[in-house]
């Protein structure tokens, strides 16, 4: 996992409500071995016709978006299944950063564990970012996680919320058996010093 701190990019409008781990990744993909293959799969039934060529008008395969990291998804995002492989398809196409007015918890502590961010917003500040990317689609937005600040263009900022130890591991670029991993030399420190127990 790479550290994660500031990010900016243009935004992918997805403003759809109730995106659920099926269309994330459909499940004909749970089957991969790797996460590049997942990562094909990303929104596969929309991304692509059944023929298997791309559907140029979906707004990921739109030109302006390539290389985009930050998602504008639409309510309750990541809803459904609790499979992982939502938030490895999603960054591995180079998305870094969710933004929804809710997510579904477990999607939520998937992507935290998976280094990809989602970030909540109240509806006003999710309408001006949908807006924004409307009336101005070549415009950057960029996230602070050290600060939990998003940056608008015009100067606009706003915070958001993260869990302190999920924003740790994301700023170390460890997920929790890593953050753990790193104390190992303070772990076989102490086995050294602990006092066998003697169970009879």
């Amino acid at each position: 996992m790479n550290n994660f701190n500031t990010i900016t990019s243009k935004v992918i409008p997805l403003p759809r409500n109730n995106i659920d781990t099926d269309q994330i990744i459909p499940a004909r993909y749970l089957k991969a071995t790797d996460k590049v293959s997942v990562a094909e799969g990303l929104f596969a039934d929309w991304r692509f016709y059944p023929d298997g060529s791309p559907n140029q008008e979906f707004i990921i395969n739109q030109k302006i978006y390539q290389n985009a990291e930050i998602l504008l998804a639409g309510d309750n995002f990541g809803c459904g299944s609790s499979r992982e492989h939502a938030p490895w398809a999603i960054t591995g196409n180079g998305i870094k950063a969710v933004i929804s007015t809710s997510f579904a918890d477990i999607f939520k502590n998937n992507a935290l564990k998976n280094n990809l961010l989602p970030i909540t917003v109240d509806p006003e500040i999710h309408k001006s970012l949908l807006d924004l990317s409307e009336e101005a689609p070549e415009a950057n937005i960029s996230i602070d996680l050290e600060t939990q600040k998003v940056f608008l263009p015009a100067g606009q900022e706003f915070d958001f919320q993260i869990d302190p130890f999920a924003k740790k591991c994301l700023l170390n670029g460890v997920d929790q058996l890593g953050y753990i991993l790193s104390f190992e030399a303070n772990i076989a420190e102490y086995e050294k010093t602990r006092k066998s127990v003697i169970i009879q």
